[in-house]
Order: structure tokens, then sequence, then C-alpha cells
């Protein structure tokens, strides 16, 4: 090797030594730089990607205080729902807490019931609506206000027919006082109480 590079001349020599240097610097390039800037850009990559992820999760936890606030005051309103729903497993005994709740109110209010009739009972929505038809006697003041509390209950009660009738006409033709107390109106009224129909139920329960 001596030899060889003694018997170079000196432009000879400046010749191999610039080859050797642009060969040491393309080889610098493939061995140091460019792994130095794949390196570089996969770092670079990795925090846009990780300041994504952050940004995501923030908002995630955010949404999230949001959705269980959500979910508290539905679980709530679902909690008042069922406290307001009929009591009984089959429409029969769930017509049966009906009728008794009617009951309640009407001995409260001074009405006399006449009669009372189950009737079929009609899907509504996910709900079974459960329809019992009464016959009550008494004042207007009193049906009103018998009215007012079965609509006011603590039950989700609606009443979806009123039929009055009155029964001054027919004491009058008899020539017999109408004695206060006993009731100048005869109504008939349908009122509904609500349950949740069995596949709604099933589902909750599979769930």
């Amino acid at each position: 090797m001596k030899n060889f590079w003694g018997r170079l001349s000196k432009r000879e020599r400046g010749m191999v030594l610039l080859a050797l240097s642009i060969f040491l610097l393309i080889l610098g390039r493939y061995l140091v730089v460019k792994p130095y800037s794949a390196r570089r850009e996969w770092v670079k990559s990795q925090l846009e990607i990780q300041t994504q992820l952050l940004e995501k999760q923030s908002r995630y936890l955010k949404r999230r205080t949001q959705l269980e606030g959500d979910l508290g005051q539905l679980k709530t309103k679902l909690e008042a729902l069922d406290s307001s729903l009929l009591a009984g497993d089959t429409p029969p005994v769930s017509a049966s807490a009906l009728q008794e709740e009617v009951r309640e109110i009407a001995v409260k209010e001074g009405v006399q019931i006449v009669s009372t009739r189950v009737l079929s009972p009609k899907p509504v929505g996910s709900f079974l609506g459960i329809p019992v038809q009464i016959e009550v006697s008494g004042e207007i003041g009193q049906v009103v206000n018998l009215i007012k509390g079965i609509e006011s209950s603590s039950k989700l009660l609606v009443v979806s027919e009123v039929n009055i009738r009155s029964l001054v006409s027919r004491v009058n033709r008899r020539r017999r006082p109408i004695v206060r107390g006993r009731g100048g109106l005869r109504t008939t009224l349908v009122i509904s109480g609500f349950v949740r129909s069995r596949k709604t139920t099933s589902a909750n329960r599979g769930a």
C-alpha cells in the first residue's frame, strides 16, 4: 500500500483522497444520516399521533362526564316511571290493582262506584295499557274532583273516555224530591293504567 501510494503523483493522490472522501460521505449518508432522518420523521409522526390521541381522549373524557350525567338522569326518570306503573305480573292482576287505586280515590272524593268492568289490554309502544270502565254516581263537583284525583295520582293513570248522564229528569217525572248526597249524575269513565309489555320485560331480563 505504501509503495502504491508512493508511486502516485501529487495530483493523483489528491484525486484518490477526493474519491475516498466522496465515498465516505456517501457511506455516512446511508449508514448515519438517512437512518437518523428516518428515525426523526418516525418520532415526529408518533408525536403527532400521540397528540391526536390525547386530544381525542380529552374529548372522550369530557363527553363521558356528560354521558354519565345524562345516564344518571335517565335512570332517575326510568325509576320514577317504573314506580308509576301498575303492579302485577299479569293484566288481570294489574287491572285489579287499578280498580283498587280508583276505589281509594273515589272514597276520598265521596263518589259511589256503581259498577266496574275490565276491558281488553291495548299495546302502547313498549307498554301495555290496562283499561277499566267504571260507572259512578255523584254530584258534578265530586265527579270533577274524582277525575282530577285520578289524573294526579302517583300512578300513571289516564281518563280516556267520560260519559255523563243526569238523573234529575227521572226524579222529576216520578215526582220525588232529589236527595242531596246520593248523586245527581251517573258518569261512566274509561281509565287506563300501564305496565311494561312482556316482550320488553323479557328483553331487559335477557340483557
